[in-house]
């Protein structure tokens, strides 16, 4: 039934698609005009997948191969495991013939040019946080004994490794379903091209490309197919592979200046993954090729280390195993089906530290799980501004705080430094989530204050670590006008990395007799001369 509207325009009523996924993306359509304008255009398709012909490739190196072609497909009752159990890989030359892309990055996605991902094993894996704590951290040790040598730059105290997480392996599969992909084929080797730039390489030169690999291997560690919110660009392949007419006019509303406004709320609204829109749009399936075009790269996760990794030999068998450590919180975003859906990185580790953990339950030997990781950034502020001499504050809420347990640790070594650092640690409940409590070394009561923002007890009120930032205003000042003097910030941006920022602003009015404006410049200029080092996200 059509109507019209001020405007003179046509519009008709349009069935939505009757799914809950549809229905979950709470799209204002009652009506849509007969005739839509500014269509976007169909983009073009750069990449293709084609057969490898008698398992081989039209000359590739050994460099351009993901998997050796000659090589049995993978058994299938792997293909639905979550969590990663795989033996080590051997690293000279990257061995690109034995890489299984299941649980290893191909050797062409190079994060960290020109060296190649590391499959370091996990020696041990814990839970930071009680159950009930509203956000769940796990502590990983990580064993770099045979990391090689990267012209002379070693891990640093409060720098980060970087980290090649995959898709959840059940979203691959359920995607290559939605996709109608044969399975015969989802592991079958075959031969990509792209026209040009980076993808899938992450930091490779841009340049056209051909590469022997699988489409499992590709959806895997290459597509990023849950972090980034839909684009127009999408949308128009999936309006122009859709067989339902109506799903068909519902995408092209979207991808028309007519359904600007509407596709903007659509963008900013509820969290929505590849996988969502397929299901929404049932009718939709765009070869594979086609779709990888407006897929986001698989990019890198960083997570800052949590000891110092020049003091961490554990002894194993005659033999000294250099473990790095590091935490990590599990970032959680609401999801259509299940409530709730991890971080592609923080799911991945809980994925690995949940089969850990159970295995040591049943009590049974610790299996060979792996991280596929590089060393990633040890120039970054915290790592580059730290200093073994000089008073240290370091303030610090959530996961934030871990980068200052190494800190900790090297100043501890030094009889000059011991008394020298202070940690103001911001938790919400000291009964469910205060890390590492106890694991910071000798003195831990004198040297760390820990404040709670939710009220652990009937005396004592909540409250924030910007409070205590205020209530320490002498040793603040003390310590950020000293020779060597340094405060740190790690941590969320928003909410305590703001109000850190303001409190460390009202210490210095107060203390230095400074307006707002001169305090906030005080500060500017003590970030210019490292003294001030702030990181959070």
């Amino acid at each position: 039934m059509a109507v019209r509207n001020d405007d003179n325009l046509t519009f008709t009523k349009i069935p939505q698609p009757d799914n809950d996924a549809y229905r979950a993306l709470n799209l204002d359509i009652a009506d849509v005009p007969t005739t839509l304008s500014n269509v976007l255009e169909l983009p073009p398709k750069t990449i293709a997948l084609l057969p490898v012909k008698d398992g081989k490739s039209p000359s590739l190196s050994p460099a351009d191969s993901a998997i050796s072609v000659s090589s049995p497909p993978p058994p299938p009752e792997s293909q639905t495991v979550d969590s990663i159990d795989f033996t080590p890989q051997n690293d000279k030359s990257s061995t690109t013939e034995l890489l299984d892309t299941k649980i290893h990055p191909p050797s062409f996605v190079q994060p960290h040019p020109p060296y190649h991902v590391f499959s370091a094993r996990i020696y041990s894996a814990r839970a930071l946080t009680r159950p009930g704590a509203e956000k769940r951290t796990y502590h990983f040790d990580i064993d770099v004994t045979g990391y090689p040598e990267e012209l002379g730059v070693d891990f640093k105290v409060g720098g980060a490794i970087g980290i090649m997480a995959p898709n959840k392996p059940s979203a691959v599969e359920e995607l290559m379903d939605l996709l109608s992909i044969p399975r015969f084929i989802r592991d079958r080797p075959v031969l990509l091209t792209t026209e040009g730039g980076r993808w899938p390489t992450v930091w490779g030169e841009e340049k056209p490309r051909q590469l022997v690999t699988t489409r499992r291997a590709i959806l895997t560690w290459c597509s990023d197919i849950q972090s980034y919110p839909p684009t127009k660009p999408f949308l128009r392949i999936l309006a122009e592979y859709a067989t339902d007419p109506n799903e068909k006019k519902i995408l092209l509303y979207l991808c028309s200046g007519e359904g600007q406004g509407t596709f903007c709320d659509f963008r900013t609204g509820p969290h929505i993954t590849i996988n969502q829109l397929l299901h929404a749009f049932p009718s939709s399936k765009p070869p594979l090729d086609h779709l990888l075009t407006q897929l986001q790269q698989m990019m890198p996760r960083f997570y800052s280390l949590s000891n110092d990794p020049h003091d961490s030999c554990i002894p194993s068998s005659g033999s000294c195993k250099r473990v790095i450590e590091i935490a990590v919180t599990v970032h959680e975003s609401p999801d259509w089906r299940d409530g709730a859906r991890t971080g592609v990185g923080s799911g991945f580790f809980e994925r690995q530290a949940q089969a850990y953990i159970s295995a040591l339950e049943k009590g049974e030997s610790p299996p060979d799980l792996r991280i596929p990781m590089f060393k990633g950034l040890m120039a970054n502020p915290l790592a580059r501004e730290f200093v073994s001499d000089g008073p240290m504050l370091l303030i610090g809420a959530g996961v934030g705080v871990a980068p200052f347990r190494g800190f900790v640790q090297r100043r501890l070594k030094s009889a000059n430094c011991a008394n020298k650092v202070w940690v103001l640690q911001g938790i919400r409940d000291s009964l469910l989530d205060e890390l590492y409590s106890g694991e910071w070394g000798v003195h831990e009561d004198e040297l760390k204050k820990v404040v709670a923002s939710r009220r652990s007890t009937n005396e004592q009120k909540g409250k924030y670590v910007q409070d205590e930032v205020r209530n320490q205003a002498d040793l603040v000042w003390w310590i950020i006008n000293s020779l060597d003097g340094r405060v740190f910030v790690c941590g969320s941006s928003k909410g305590m990395g703001e109000g850190v920022e303001e409190a460390l602003a009202d210490v210095a009015m107060k203390k230095g007799n400074l307006g707002r404006e001169e305090a906030r410049a005080f500060w500017n200029l003590k970030k210019e001369a490292g003294q001030y080092v702030a990181e959070t996200w």
